[in-house]
């Protein structure tokens, strides 16, 4: 399961998705999550797979790599699904004892399941082709407006880099002492759920501490070297739109606008 998440990692490769400034990367990626709740039928949808399907293509990272992280989120999609089904007022279907399954609750389990994958994988594919770094740079330059209502743009954006840098490592070392337990005779697969869930603390224990130990040793490592954010402070890449970043925002607004009118014309689900 651990490695199965890739939510926050980055794929090494060469491709003109990687080359894309980051700006780019970050205004086309809450767009689509916008836009993608705002189509109510199933050619928006495809439209929306399609804008994925070329976006993957592109990018180079393989579409097993970017599918191996929907297992992650396997049990939320199933919650959420079940949820819709059964309770969503309107024409019954079927009932079962106290619960029913109505046609408006599969419809709207089937947007709700269709949506939450786009977002993963949209998502997915923003952090696996942007260096943390990256990100941080293109999220302050994107926030700076926000410095004259005196809002800490750079705080913000380098303390979301931190914690996507963090997640593989924390995975890494969950791993790590998941492997030392089973070592040790921790069995963490019989049981029920409440025999599962207290096999979970022999790992959350020394995870948090780990977790706060790297945390202290990184603040640490700023302040010995006189770390400081905000205005003056230099990049050694500064940020420069490309003609390929033109003609990417140009493709993203060629898409969300087809998911939009094409996705609110006729309503099929």
């Amino acid at each position: 399961m651990l490695r199965d998440i890739t939510i926050g990692q980055y794929y090494q490769t060469k491709s003109k998705v990687h080359d894309l400034d980051p700006r780019v990367k970050i205004v086309a990626t809450l767009a689509f999550i916008i836009f993608l709740f705002l189509v109510n039928n199933l050619t928006g949808y495809i439209i929306a797979a399609a804008y994925l399907a070329t976006t993957i293509y592109l990018s180079h990272v393989p579409p097993s790599f970017i599918f191996r992280g929907m297992k992650a989120i396997f049990m939320l999609l199933m919650i959420t699904v079940l949820f819709n089904i059964f309770l969503t007022p309107g024409e019954t279907i079927f009932t079962f004892w106290i619960l029913k399954i109505t046609k408006e609750g599969l419809i709207m389990a089937g947007r709700m399941a269709i949506r939450l994958i786009f977002l993963i994988i949209g998502s997915s594919i923003l952090t696996l082709t942007t260096t943390p770094n990256q990100l941080t740079d293109g999220l302050e330059v994107l926030l700076n407006p926000l410095k004259k209502v005196r809002v800490p743009v750079h705080e913000i954006a380098m303390m979301m880099a931190i914690a996507l840098r963090f997640i593989p490592i924390l995975m890494e070392e969950t791993d790590k002492i998941m492997k030392a337990q089973m070592a040790r005779g921790a069995d963490f697969e019989s049981g029920g759920i409440i025999q599962k869930a207290k096999s979970l603390v022999p790992i959350l224990v020394p995870l948090f501490i780990s977790a706060f130990r790297r945390a202290n040793d990184l603040a640490m490592a700023m302040e010995a070297r006189c770390y400081h954010g905000g205005d003056g402070r230099t990049r050694m890449k500064p940020l420069i739109y490309k003609k390929n970043d033109f003609v990417a925002y140009l493709v993203v607004a060629v898409f969300m606008i087809s998911m939009v009118v094409l996705g609110r014309i006729d309503i099929l689900i």
